[in-house]
């Protein structure tokens, strides 16, 4: 799930950051990946503090193109919440900190890229016709296969569906489900630092797949 996570990163990127004269070229595949890794770090974080559910209400909205965007949804309803804001904080840091860009231009950039790109996530997660793009396979991803079932079971995109009233998860124990992922996430963490620690881990990965 992460490879279309970069994907759609990729895709919002070339407007945002290809195109754009106050993003250095030479630096554009790493400003992609930065994004790609403030997106993929964000949810692993928050998982790792219990906060399955921040997530989940994030993806209930559907997602939506900005020009169906209301005051409620879509890219605006993004932009207020807190997970959203919390990644492009941290990207706009990273871009002032690491690429020398302006205050105004980083915050350009990122207002831009990081939910853009969520949105167009949550639109996939969505998405009743794409089988793999489900919201076990993302967690799954994020915690080494903790968000993931045996015998092709989809626990996760059954709450999701629920919640927005085209699924089924009857029977479902939310509560163990978040100890689970935060146990999961917490173990990827500490396996994520000593691969940076090495040089390795994500995003050596991700700037694998923009090269």
């Amino acid at each position: 799930m992460l490879d279309q996570l970069l994907n759609i990163v990729k895709q919002f990127g070339q407007d945002t950051v290809v195109n754009n004269p106050e993003v250095p070229n030479d630096e554009n595949q790493n400003v992609m990946a930065d994004a790609s890794k403030t997106i993929a770090n964000g949810f692993q974080n928050i998982l790792a503090g219990g906060g399955f559910q921040n997530i989940l209400d994030l993806f209930k909205g559907g997602g939506s193109s900005s020009s169906q965007a209301s005051s409620g949804g879509g890219i605006g309803g993004l932009l207020k919440n807190p997970i959203v804001t919390m990644m492009i904080g941290y990207f706009v840091s990273k871009l002032i900190n690491k690429y020398k860009m302006s205050p105004s231009s980083a915050s350009n950039v990122a207002n831009s890229l990081i939910p853009n790109a969520l949105n167009g996530l949550i639109q996939k997660v969505n998405d009743p016709n794409d089988n793999n793009s489900t919201l076990d396979n993302l967690i799954g991803s994020l915690t080494g296969g903790g968000g993931q079932s045996s015998g092709g079971d989809s626990p996760l995109q059954d709450i999701l569906g629920t919640l927005t009233g085209g699924g089924n998860g009857g029977g479902l124990n939310i509560a163990d489900i978040i100890g689970n992922l935060t146990n999961s996430a917490q173990n990827s963490m500490a396996n994520r630092e000593s691969e940076d620690g090495k040089g390795g881990g994500l995003l050596d990965m991700v700037k694998g797949f923009f090269k």
